[in-house]
């Protein structure tokens, strides 16, 4: 890191600038790394990690914003676009902005009564030599409203606003990194880089289905790795110019532009993508095999034990995929047959704490299989310990405990106890002005869904008592214990399908199974490189939602249906695999064809869904249609389809951009959902059946609940039964005293 370097405001002063075994040979005489032309790229204040404006005040004047750079870029130039308000009530002489990066300050910023209240922009050029691969950009605000030795730091004149239209230009140059396994999965996903991921898989021409799947395994995992950015994965037939990319490759069935010497087996290899110039650094990631076998087995190795390949190339011995996985059991789910700690949930138990007087919320995210049914109960226990600084009297502290940005309780914090001595006992290396806490709070079971997040927001009240008392200090600090806990194992596994939300945000039903050993996917018979596409990034979108490769799942062209009887089955609904659809018969909710949509239709009505009319109406269109459709499996009771239908392979990308937008996901609903350019409409039209398990005593319970007059029949024999039981057991009593 260079010290003494800053950046400048443009426009005032200018400053100075282990499941596989791996044979893996090693590489040796690797070229040093040479960097490419540079590219200029736009982070906004959201993609800087803050959610709207940065608020910056007198208890709380520190901003943070994060920026990472990819292991195979460097930085070659910044440029920072600041635009931010201040209080017009300041006394200027004394006030400014200070500017950090990675904790350096780079620049400072005079607050003028001229442009105080109004929207004031400068221009920092950044040293890019301060720039590592995470960086940290750090504003903070210095701030006085009166020479009084007295200030009160929650004053509401002490305040700056950064605007969300602060952006960070960055000018980065690849660099040519050594063509070696040992850096996978990088440069093919990096994860500092927060963009979505966009890998292009290259495949020969009219792919089988062998190929297929083991490209899609390979999609998984990467989906898995990308998590919350998403990943596509496009198609070609030659390796592009501009991206890395992965080729697979057989003898009979070489990719355009790959060229391979003999292959000997399972193998993985990385070069340099031969369609893009040297000193671009661009990789070509080829698996390959002698026949679909081997190379199934390169793709499995690969998922499975990439931390212990090394060298340019990899030749694979042999694959053992681990004993059968148990249904629910997804990394990314928490548990749910047991009490869950808060420490496995959060990275970092750092997550778990905060610091000031008005922190930002604790936050623990919780993605739970979408099935529960609370049949016998209404609520969940969360259990939480916390601990604070305590107040030295009672006044507004309090913690707000809150789910899905609902309020669940407010606590009052209280005041340390003078004798300390339980504090002590409990947590002896901590200095007695420490109080702690626990709360049981039951969480209604109807605010909990598959995407949880569980906020516990710190509030410490100022313990001034007068203006002239000592100024409040920053050395507050606040905690939710990693012990606390939250129990889901009194739910049991039963829900009503098809319901096309648990697909759209968990990978519901599939994911039931984390490496999909009970899905089948269902692609034509002669698929496109638009279906194929869809193919991968489906199952992307699988690793994204269970954390895990598609490991056991099944892909067979529509022609072979019939072998996967027993599966869920999901369906890329184009060509021969809309004619299957179509097969299957009328009573699906929504038919796609070329030219011709028909579809149920359901008057609209707030009645039950089984007791409405349903209609159908076909029609002749030349526009574009797109549609998820879920239905019972025409093979087995209780098994789910879940088809994605075009009207032309080309408008399957209107389905993965509606699954990848967060604002857009959540009107995926009901068991058709029909997308039309940016219009999406979600439907409940078709029949309803049950998945899951409930004991005998719950399946009767809830069945009965349905009828209120079976509810009253039930309730008035169930007292009749308790009568006569306590009847007969006095009688008992009674004869035995009588004998006696």
């Amino acid at each position: 890191m260079a010290h003494g370097a800053s950046a400048r405001p443009v426009d005032t002063v200018a400053g100075p600038a282990a499941a596989s075994s791996v044979a893996a040979p090693q590489t040796t005489g690797a070229p040093p790394p040479a960097a490419s032309a540079g590219v200029a790229r736009d982070l906004t204040l959201k993609q800087m990690g803050a959610n709207g404006a940065i608020k910056l005040r007198g208890q709380d004047p520190n901003g943070i914003l994060n920026v990472a750079v990819r292991n195979d870029e460097v930085v070659t130039g910044a440029r920072l676009r600041l635009v931010y308000t201040y209080s017009p009530s300041l006394i200027y002489s004394l006030s400014h902005l200070k500017v950090f990066l990675n904790g350096e300050v780079v620049a400072t910023l005079p607050m003028d009564k001229e442009q105080a209240g109004q929207t004031v922009t400068k221009e920092l050029v950044l040293d890019p030599r301060l720039f590592t691969d995470f960086n940290r950009i750090g504003v903070q605000m210095i701030a006085h409203y009166t020479l009084d030795h007295c200030e009160d730091p929650y004053h509401t004149s002490l305040w700056t606003d950064i605007s969300p239209d602060t952006v960070l230009t960055l000018t980065t140059s690849e660099i040519a990194l050594p063509n070696s396994l040992a850096l996978l999965p990088g440069p093919f996903f990096d994860r500092r880089d927060n963009r979505p991921l966009s890998i292009p898989f290259v495949l020969p021409a009219h792919a089988d289905a062998a190929t297929l799947r083991a490209a899609g395994v390979v999609s998984s995992w990467f989906g898995a790795l990308a998590g919350w950015r998403g990943a596509r994965f496009p198609v070609a037939q030659t390796p592009p110019t501009d991206a890395h990319a992965i080729a697979f490759a057989l003898p009979n069935a070489m990719p355009e532009g790959v060229k391979l010497g003999e292959i000997k087996g399972p193998t993985v290899i990385v070069m340099a993508n031969p369609a893009s110039a040297p000193a671009s650094g661009r990789k070509l990631l080829v698996l390959a095999g002698r026949d679909a076998k081997e190379l199934q087995e390169a793709a499995d190795a690969l998922v499975l034990g990439q931390v212990g390949m090394s060298g340019d190339e990899a030749i694979v011995k042999s694959v053992d995929l681990g004993p059968e996985r148990r249904p629910y059991d997804a990394p990314n789910w928490a548990p749910v047959d047991r009490a869950v700690s808060f420490k496995e949930l959060v990275s970092d138990p750092a997550q778990l704490e905060a610091a000031g007087f008005n922190p930002p919320p604790v936050r623990v995210d919780m993605r739970l299989p979408p099935d529960l049914f609370a049949w016998a109960r209404h609520s969940v226990p969360l259990n939480v310990h916390y601990r604070y600084t305590a107040p030295s009297n009672y006044n507004d502290s309090v913690l707000n405990i809150g789910v899905n940005d609902q309020l669940l309780r407010s606590v009052r914090l209280r005041p340390a106890d003078p004798s300390g001595v339980e504090r002590q006992f409990n947590v002896p290396l901590l200095s007695g002005s420490e109080a702690r806490g626990a709360e049981e709070v039951r969480v209604p079971a109807l605010r909990i869904g598959s995407t949880n997040q569980f906020q516990f927001q710190f509030h410490m009240d100022s313990q001034k008592t007068g203006l002239c008392v000592a100024a409040a200090t920053d050395s507050t600090r606040a905690a939710v214990d990693p012990d606390s806990t939250i129990d889901f194992s009194q739910f049991v596994h039963y829900t009503a399908m098809p319901n096309l939300a648990f697909f759209a945000t968990s990978g519901f039903p599939f994911t039931r199974m984390a490496d999909l050993a009970d899905t089948a996917v269902v692609i034509p018979d002669a698929p496109d490189v638009h279906d194929e596409e869809a193919l991968f990034t489906m199952l992307g979108q699988m690793g994204r939602w269970s954390g895990l490769p598609a490991l056991r799942v099944s892909l067979v062209p529509a022609s072979a249906v019939d072998t996967v009887r027993d599966r869920d089955l999901l369906v890329i609904g184009t060509g021969s695999a809309a004619e299957l659809m179509a097969k299957w018969g009328k009573g699906l909710p929504m038919l796609i064809e070329r030219g011709e949509n028909d579809l149920s239709v359901r008057e609209p009505t707030d009645r039950p869904k089984d007791q409405g009319p349903v209609a159908r109406t076909a029609m002749s269109v030349n526009g574009p249609t797109a549609a998820f459709v879920g239905f019972q499996s025409p093979y087995t009771s209780g098994k789910s389809v879940v088809a994605l239908a075009a009207n032309t392979s080309d408008r399957l990308g209107d389905l993965l951009d509606v699954l990848a937008d967060d604002a857009r996901v959540g009107e995926v609903r009901g068991d058709l959902t029909v997308v039309r350019q940016k219009v999406v409409v979600g439907l409940t039209v078709g029949d309803t059946y049950y998945a899951g398990h409930l004991p005998w005593y719950a399946w009767l319970w809830v069945h009965i609940s349905r009828y209120p007059a079976l509810m009253a029949i039930a309730g008035i024999l169930a007292g009749l039964f308790v009568a006569l039981t306590v009847f007969w057991a006095l009688g008992r009593l009674a004869a035995h005293r009588l004998e006696h």
